[in-house]
């Protein structure tokens, strides 16, 4: 690891990551810029990108006069991932300091507004002026010209005459370097960058040392135009600004700091990793890649998945999952056992929620996702990479690299469900590749084999499909009634077909016909049980693997089933009964929503089951407590009406014609199924309903939430479980008027009155203790003069912080310039507070002073240069700390 930036005395008390974002923008803001927030991260607007990789991506069609212009100046700060294209160096992430997957890009825009002189300038005030960069240490690159465009004298111009650069501090580089384009056709121009210089001894000073120079701010100059490709440029007649740096880097110059891993936004998110994995940081060099890593992929992985991106097979969910599975292999390096990374996410979101909100809004998504897939992606961890170390069959690539065969790849998938693209995760850690044409190969062979598309499933799909093949489709009956004789055509066992099952074993049971809804629609599968001569079997799910296939999921109590019998169908009626109430409840769920709401408010999903119903729709923010019981109202009301919920069998477009609505892309065949509620709710749908709307008895929400960008899920209760969850209410309603000793009905007001008292009482103890602090002793008696610098050291008959620091201010200003040092007992501990008037922090820095004081008290502790706070467990040693300031003071002075 390089040596840290040299301090430098000038530099700026803005430092946090969150000031500096805020400064930025505030900064262009008093220029005459409007700020607007991030755009996404999956671009709206743009196909050709998979994430936003740059600030100007949500203003690519203004640049390009498609859309018109939001101001003629505007300021951001862009999320961004670059992951993908020429940006695709995942493998260096977490091996060097600067590479990250997520990032933030500051950036300032002109529409046809300043140009070159007016960048420039903004650029380097915000550095200099706001920031404080030392201006020796800023050098500049400009384009030194090429056959299709000349030198950018102008922007030499304004550095060295306007701005004041030194010549020889001016760097000129290439079309490589220097100049940006959209694409073959579009806007381009010569840029300008902002460099921080290390120092020679990281070098000499050329473009192409990175490791002297910290590229800053890109300043893009566009006064070009290429039409078609292969054209000339022509000016552009309004020429236009885009700039952008990288925030992380910045912060890590102001932070002092070598690595971008060291600032304040990823060393909180390390600390995580390296507590699950009981290890501390800086202790191995690799430990510390992997802890990097996770710190980096945890960013990406929760502001994606607040933008309704989860792991998949394809596109962009197919990038999250493998940046997701490829920390969670580092964390398994780590030895980490337990699921982590979800509270890796977690953390991002507690660092990153004030800049971005949405991460706040979608807490519970971000960790259930992560959660999730840890939970799925270790289940197959250990045995693959088991399988892996013992290969000995590998092949040499080339360059002398080691590939793994195609079909070994492939076995892995389908034999031991261990899928490709880990396979490829831990390659590109273990230094292998995979014969993907050998793999595609042998998985085409496999098909071939086995008539089966779905690797993993192979045997059970074979004998499914050899039911279907020889058997025909089951006739279902649920719709009418929930008994019947059938005949057994199929039975599976460990996914082969068998003859017969004995008492005792699990069996996958297919029927000719069958009264058991199988699970689809968002409908559960029914249960029950099958009865036949001296036996009985218990069914504890239908589902349909393939289309006309209704398979039974059974346990044999007593008897033997073969294939050829005949059985009597049962399902558990009650049960029915419960699933139906809540599937029609969606129905008027759904019209209550879309009257409250809107007409975009549609179905997205459902889950329907005897205990509740779960409804997903698109809705683009939380619903109001109005709109949720104006809801609950609607649906009530229909309830009340006692509709009859009537089934017409009829084709899909007379279906369309009468108003029916069909959810989202579902795929209908020729003949459908209408279900009407009263004259009111209209919808496709293939599932079992109650008769009446009456029968739903009660309906009550139980809550609403976020589960996705732009999708709202509701999970409610109708029927028994409604009648279960009002007499809870009830029951929690009463004994907090108990506790509170008065009535339901007055319940509200006293606790209204109740916390306006606490606040009361709160205010009171507050303003004693800090009459206490600052008026039990004349505190200015304390003062000694240390080497000319006033000192003050006391130990207070009270600890809480806030009151310590209350006084330590009034004790500043009251000093003028000075040091002073409080302490106090808070809760059986130490609590220390250090001050330092400003004036004074480029000699004594609070933060630093405040660690030798907590350490008299077994405690640690830091903070700013001008005010820091520590805690200790030796309570009984806070006048010996309060009085070794003097001494620590004079120390550093005389140093």
């Amino acid at each position: 690891m390089h040596q840290p930036h040299s301090s430098d005395k000038r530099m700026n008390k803005i430092k946090t990551t969150n000031e500096i974002r805020k400064a930025f923008l505030d900064f262009f803001e008093s220029k005459s810029h409007l700020v607007l927030s991030s755009g996404p991260l999956v671009p709206a607007q743009d196909p050709t990108l998979m994430f936003a990789n740059a600030g100007m991506v949500q203003f690519k069609n203004v640049f390009t006069g498609e859309q018109k212009k939001p101001a003629q100046r505007a300021t951001t700060v862009q999320k961004c991932i670059r992951i993908s294209g020429k940006h695709n160096d995942l493998e260096n992430v977490g091996r060097t300091s600067r590479h990250h997957t997520f990032f933030e890009m500051l950036g300032n825009f002109s529409f046809g507004d300043y140009f070159k002189r007016d960048a420039c300038k903004f650029g380097w005030e915000f550095l200099t002026e706001v920031l404080k960069f030392p201006k020796e240490k800023l050098w500049v690159s400009i384009f030194k010209g090429d056959e299709n465009a000349p030198r950018d004298l102008e922007a030499f111009d304004i550095w060295t005459k306007e701005i004041g650069v030194s010549a020889d501090r001016i760097l000129e580089g290439d079309t490589k370097d220097n100049f940006w384009s959209m694409g073959d056709t579009g806007p381009c121009g010569p840029c300008s960058e902002i460099m921080y210089d290390r120092g020679d001894a990281f070098g000499e000073a050329s473009l192409e040392n990175g490791e002297r120079f910290f590229e800053v701010w890109n300043l893009v100059f566009m006064q070009y135009m290429v039409e078609t490709p292969g054209a000339s440029m022509k000016p552009l007649p309004a020429p236009c600004i885009d700039t952008g740096a990288g925030l992380e880097r910045i912060v890590s110059i102001l932070q002092n700091v070598d690595s971008n891993y060291d600032i304040d936004l990823f060393r909180p998110l390390i600390a995580v990793a390296a507590k699950a994995a009981g290890k501390t940081y800086g202790d191995d060099a690799e430990d510390d890649v992997s802890m990097r890593v996770i710190a980096d992929h945890a960013r990406m992985a929760a502001h994606l998945i607040s933008e309704g991106i989860f792991p998949e097979k394809t596109g962009r969910e197919y990038v999250l999952r493998r940046v997701m599975r490829r920390a969670i292999r580092h964390g398994h390096r780590l030895g980490i056992g337990d699921l982590f990374f979800h509270e890796v996410a977690l953390k991002v979101v507690e660092e990153m929620k004030d800049a971005y909100p949405e991460l706040e809004e979608r807490r519970e998504l971000v960790e259930k996702v992560c959660r999730q897939e840890e939970k799925q992606f270790r289940q197959t961890l250990s045995r693959g990479l088991d399988l892996l170390g013992s290969n000995k069959n590998w092949q040499t690539g080339p360059d002398g690299q080691r590939i793994l065969p195609g079909n070994i790849a492939f076995d892995l998938s389908a034999t031991y469900g261990f899928p490709l693209d880990l396979v490829e995760v831990i390659g590109e850690e273990d230094g292998f590749s995979v014969d993907e044409d050998g793999y595609r190969k042998a998985e085409e062979q496999h098909k071939a084999a086995s008539g089966s598309g779905k690797i993993g499933e192979e045997a059970a799909s074979k004998a499914h499909r050899k039911i279907l093949e020889t058997a025909g489709r089951t006739v279902f009956l649920g719709y009418n009634q929930g008994e019947c004789d059938a005949k057994i055509v199929g039975l599976v066992q460990n996914g082969e077909l068998v003859d017969t099952a004995i008492a005792g074993s699990d069996v996958e049971v297919v029927l000719n016909q069958t009264p058991f809804y199988g699970e689809s629609g968002g409908q559960v599968g029914d249960t029950g049980r099958l009865v036949f001569t001296d036996g009985e079997t218990t069914v504890a799910n239908v589902t349909k693997p393939l289309d006309g296939l209704f398979v039974h999921a059974c346990t044999i109590k007593k008897g033997s089933l073969q294939t050829g019998m005949t059985v009597t169908a049962q399902v558990d009626i009650n049960r029915r009964a419960a699933i139906s109430r809540h599937h029609t409840a969606t129905h008027l769920l759904h019209y209550a929503i879309r009257t409250t709401l809107g007409a975009h408010a549609t179905q997205k999903g459902s889950r329907v089951s005897d205990e509740s119903l779960r409804f997903d729709f698109t809705h683009f923010e939380a619903m109001t407590s109005e709109q949720l019981a104006e809801v609950e109202k609607i649906v009530s009301t229909m309830i009340m009406e006692n509709s009859v919920v009537h089934t017409d069998v009829t084709s899909y477009d007379e279906a369309k014609k009468s108003g029916a609505m069909a959810l989202f892309e579902e795929n209908y065949g020729d003949e459908v199924r209408l279900v009407s509620v009263g004259d009111k709710s209209r919808e496709l749908c293939g599932g079992i309903h109650a008769g009446r709307s009456g029968d739903l008895g009660a309906f009550y929400i139980l809550y609403e939430t976020g589960v996705a960008a732009g999708v709202r899920r509701i999970e409610a209760v109708c029927g028994n479980a409604a009648i279960k969850y009002a007499a809870e209410q009830k029951r929690i309603l009463q004994q907090a008027s108990v506790l509170l000793k008065t009535s339901p009905v007055d319940l509200i007001a006293r606790l209204e009155k109740g916390i306006a008292r606490e606040k009361e009482l709160v205010r009171e103890v507050e303003k004693l203790k800090r009459n206490l602090a600052g008026g039990g002793v004349d505190l200015m008696e304390n003062v000694k003069e240390i080497g000319g610098v006033k000192v003050l050291g006391a130990a207070l008959g009270v600890g809480d912080p806030a009151a310590l620091r209350d006084t330590v201010d009034s004790l500043r200003q009251k000093l003028g310039s000075g040091v002073v040092c409080l302490t106090g007992e808070n809760n059986g501990k130490a609590a220390i507070v250090v001050g330092v008037t400003k004036n004074l922090t480029s000699t004594i820095h609070a933060g630093k002073l405040i660690k030798d004081i907590a350490a008299i008290v077994g405690g640690k502790g830091g903070g700013r240069p001008d005010l820091a706070q520590a805690g200790g467990p030796n309570a009984e040693k806070v006048d010996e700390a309060a009085k070794a300031v003097y001494d620590l003071v004079g120390k550093l002075i005389s140093d």
